[in-house]
């Protein structure tokens, strides 16, 4: 089954697909693709007239079994995953007196690139170096841990996507997707079409012009990790006018962070995302703030994109806002969750239209 094609890929901390695309279009394609037209004028437009489409692709255009396969092909690599409660050191040579170059959280996965005497070298993101390996997964366990902390993601190799509102070149267009938002994928149908949360709905994106990946956290080099950890205390700095105001701001990023995971749930699903973040920073497996778990390598993916920030420094809906302050306060619906992802995937405490654990 496809499915369990997909779930097979076992690298996706690698470099993705490499099926450029150059298409140049001043209104509507029929292939579902919007590029070098100004998304702001299209969308805001209402109407779209006919237009010549001049594509410059590969030969041959892959669809996601081929994508699949290719990739399977490409990866040829053993996976590791970080299996500690806290967070494990990845040094620059196999010993632990060597300088340590990164840490891979709890949970976070990489490629085996070498092995020597009870030690591991290991690629996670842009972490390289050695690991013991009584504290990493390899083999069947890996795969299998992968498989449960992982999510499917689509990115888009194009401008932007038409979202369809059923699985069909003629079903009605919901809205457009562009590139820097990235997609979560719900569902893969079929070789053509998946299934995708669109502005609080189920829309279907055509397959042709988006990478499919199976995401896994990553881990940070110390490059990173000092290099966020000073922004954090600058932007605390410059924040701190008091108590009220670096909550106030905690608030709004975690409120950001709840939308765009679950501004379509209830108020005790916006309630658990917000739990999930907040049992991170309690957990000593993750960076111990808010701002540092959100935007902590390989983490949330509307934080890598930047859409959280575009809804920070916008219009962050009350309800968020509201359950936010009460994650904050320590309320939880969840327990003590700290992962979550689309229901149906896997076990765990259903809130909604989220699976925790």
């Amino acid at each position: 089954m496809l499915k369990n094609k997909l779930t097979a890929i076992m690298l996706i901390l690698i470099v993705g697909l490499s099926c450029p695309l150059t298409v140049k279009i001043t209104a509507q394609a029929a292939d579902d693709t919007l590029v070098n037209a100004g998304i702001a004028s299209l969308l805001g437009s209402g109407t779209f007239e006919s237009a010549d489409v001049v594509v410059e692709a590969p030969e041959e255009i892959l669809n996601i079994d081929q994508k699949i396969e290719q990739e399977q092909e490409r990866i040829g690599s053993e996976l590791a995953m970080a299996n500690v409660q806290q967070a494990l050191n990845v040094r620059a040579e196999a010993d632990e007196d060597s300088e340590k170059v990164g840490v891979l959280y709890k949970d976070c996965g990489g490629v085996i690139l070498e092995r020597q005497e009870g030690w591991i070298k290991i690629q996670s993101g842009d972490v390289v170096g050695w690991a013991n390996e009584e504290y990493l997964l390899t083999g069947e366990d890996a795969q299998a841990m992968a498989d449960e902390v992982g999510n499917w993601v689509a990115t888009i190799e194009t401008d932007a996507v038409r979202v369809r509102k059923e699985p069909g070149m003629d079903a009605e267009v919901l809205g457009y997707i562009a590139n820097i938002d990235g997609i979560d994928i719900i569902e893969v149908m079929n070789d053509d079409w998946i299934s995708v949360v669109y502005e609080n709905e189920t829309g279907y994106v055509a397959t042709d012009f988006i990478d499919v990946k199976y995401h896994i956290d990553e881990g940070e080099t110390m490059k990173v990790i000092a290099a966020r950890e000073a922004e954090e205390a600058e932007r605390k700095r410059q924040a701190n006018r008091g108590r009220v105001d670096a909550s106030a701001d905690e608030t709004r990023l975690l409120a950001a962070l709840i939308y765009c995971e679950a501004g379509n749930q209830s108020y005790e699903g916006m309630v658990g995302v917000g739990a999930v973040v907040m049992n991170r920073v309690r957990s000593g497996a993750y960076p111990n703030s808010i701002h540092s778990v959100i935007y902590a390598s390989g983490q949330f993916t509307p934080a890598l994109s930047g859409k959280v920030a575009r809804i920070y420094e916008g219009s962050v809906p009350d309800a968020c806002m509201q359950a936010a302050a009460a994650a904050l306060a320590g309320e939880t619906t969840v327990g003590g969750a700290t992962h979550f992802r689309r229901a149906g995937q896997r076990e765990g405490y259903i809130l909604g239209d989220h699976v925790f654990w």
